[in-house]
């Protein structure tokens, strides 16, 4: 099992490269999902998200999620092929938390070089998208 510290990553690398490992059989535990960066402007990113939880209606959906966790597992899931089997079983294995749980409060957890946030100044943090969807913590 690998325990991924989402702290200052960026939003869609973290989840190609959380995607690719699940289908190769992983489990795998992101934690820190709030501290996640989304690179772009706030007004962009925040237009982008608000626009995604607007399509549909209240009944039918598709239901947007509010909280970064939930956010983050939406994206992983979406990078996989989750009409088949080996897809639907690849996101089983994944768990998302926004901060970091108790269980794995002395762990070692790893990053990914690829996916660090280093050369963008202007970017926006999940929680900030999760409190403006209306997330409540």
């Amino acid at each position: 099992m690998k325990i991924i510290d989402g702290n200052n990553l960026i939003y869609g690398r973290l989840s190609a490269h959380v995607a690719k490992e699940l289908l190769n059989g992983e489990e795998i535990v992101v934690v820190n999902a709030d501290k996640v960066a989304v690179t772009g402007s706030k007004e962009f990113v925040l237009g982008k998200f608000r626009a995604r939880r607007d399509i549909g209606s209240v009944r039918k959906g598709p239901h947007y999620p509010r909280t970064s966790n939930q956010i983050l597992r939406r994206s992983i899931g979406e990078m996989l092929p989750t009409k088949k089997t080996r897809g639907e079983e690849a996101l089983g294995r994944c768990r998302v938390f926004s901060g970091v749980p108790m269980e794995f409060n002395g762990q070692a957890m790893e990053t990914i070089e690829e996916a660090k946030n280093d050369r963008v100044s202007r970017f926006v943090t999940l929680h900030d998208v999760a409190m403006f969807l209306g997330g409540r913590y």
